[in-house]
């Protein structure tokens, strides 16, 4: 069984609260194994979600599916969808067909995010590779740089100072994340990538350079979230249960990102952060299943919280004013904003296995305000789901 199945194993609100957080990889009894407590075991399943159907202006237009794995993360941008999953592959569709593939020789894809003609993905390995769309040829993509890249690597690993204590009493170079690359959020401004890590750092790269300008000891226990705001503003979600606000400051070497507040801290984990267009609402997924937010006008100010999922929140989106929620619990919330005040919508259905990753895009023929979104959603059922929903 791969090691990232383990992250998973729940069957309620109470025991999702582990998610990510280091179960006994021992404890392999049949009673007791990660499969059988697994959210996609459809034996252990708690009660069914209290939504059961689509609203009438929202609707399946279709799946995606390569029997190759559980699919861990994807995006879109430019009509073009990229999924990654446990296998080797990241697959680019277009008009719900399978346009190409490339590899990585490095196994499970945890997260993947586009900017320009670059696509960035984050790895198992703790590897964030950077990879080329030609303009010409949209099938094709070249792999162009890892980070940290090789030179870098060896350059530092020349001074004992570049070395430091991590998990397991052990060392290693401070611009290495030493265990899996969950997420990853760009600067377009600034030129930043921000890689956050199951090591419980993250990591502050300079695109045009490829280097790693900073290593920030963020949290107690995996990053499952990080995010950057306009404003230089960065915010950190962790299976331990806090979700923390960083503030950058400086340019270039003397770039520090300094610790401003916490905005959560609770017992269950923290599953997904996205912030709203703007950034005028933080929203924060958890493993009890509820949705909560903070609006930048209360000066992040507790504002309240969404419910409507049975068990883990996954994953985030937000397009316009709606707020998309995927879940364990096999489905996908729409919710709609209006002030501090969140409606559900409708709540999409059909996917057999946790919704584990989401991302929107403007339908092409939609008018600016109040039109149509490409919903995609992707699944431990080795799907990917294409929806339309209407705001």
């Amino acid at each position: 069984m791969h090691s990232d199945q383990t992250k998973f194993q729940a069957t309620s609100g109470d025991d999702y609260n582990n998610i990510n957080n280091g179960y006994d990889h021992n404890r392999m009894s049949d009673e007791g194994s990660p499969m059988m407590l697994s959210p996609w075991n459809q034996s252990c399943l708690s009660q069914p979600s209290p939504w059961s159907t689509t609203g009438p202006e929202d609707g399946l237009i279709g799946s995606l599916v390569r029997e190759e794995g559980h699919i861990y993360s994807l995006a879109a941008a430019r009509g073009l969808l990229y999924t990654g999953s446990d296998s080797k592959n990241i697959h680019v569709w277009k008009n719900m067909k399978l346009l190409s593939t490339f590899k990585s020789n490095s196994g499970l894809v945890k997260a993947i995010i586009i900017s320009g003609d670059k696509i960035f993905s984050g790895h198992q390995d703790g590897k964030v590779r950077v990879w080329k769309s030609n303009t010409k040829d949209p099938k094709i993509h070249k792999r162009i740089g890892t980070f940290p890249t090789f030179f870098d690597i060896l350059k530092s690993s020349m001074k004992s100072k570049n070395y430091v204590e991590v998990k397991g009493n052990r060392t290693a170079l401070w611009i290495n994340h030493c265990d899996a690359v969950s997420c990853l959020s760009i600067n377009e401004e600034e030129g930043l990538l921000y890689s956050g890590s199951w090591d419980r750092t993250f990591k502050v790269w300079k695109l045009s350079k490829s280097k790693c300008l900073e290593s920030v000891k963020a949290h107690d226990d995996a990053l499952n979230s990080v995010v950057s705001t306009v404003d230089g503003l960065v915010l950190t979600g962790s299976a331990e249960g806090s979700v923390k606000v960083w503030k950058r400051e400086g340019k270039g070497k003397s770039m520090k990102h300094r610790y401003v507040q916490t905005l959560l801290d609770q017992e269950c984990a923290v599953t997904a952060l996205v912030v709203s267009n703007g950034g005028s609402v933080v929203y924060c997924g958890s493993s009890d299943g509820i949705v909560n937010f903070w609006e930048r006008e209360k000066e992040l100010s507790h504002s309240g919280v969404i419910k409507g999922h049975t068990l883990a929140v996954l994953c985030l989106a937000v397009a316009g004013n709606l707020v998309l929620s995927g879940s364990a619990d096999k489905t996908i919330c729409v919710w709609r904003r209006e002030g501090s005040v969140h409606t559900c919508l409708s709540v999409l259905t059909g996917h057999t296995g946790p919704v584990k990753c989401v991302a929107v895009e403007k339908e092409a023929e939609s008018s600016a305000a109040g039109g149509k979104w490409v919903v995609y959603s992707g699944s431990l059922d080795k799907s990917v789901k294409v929806w339309s929903v209407s705001e």
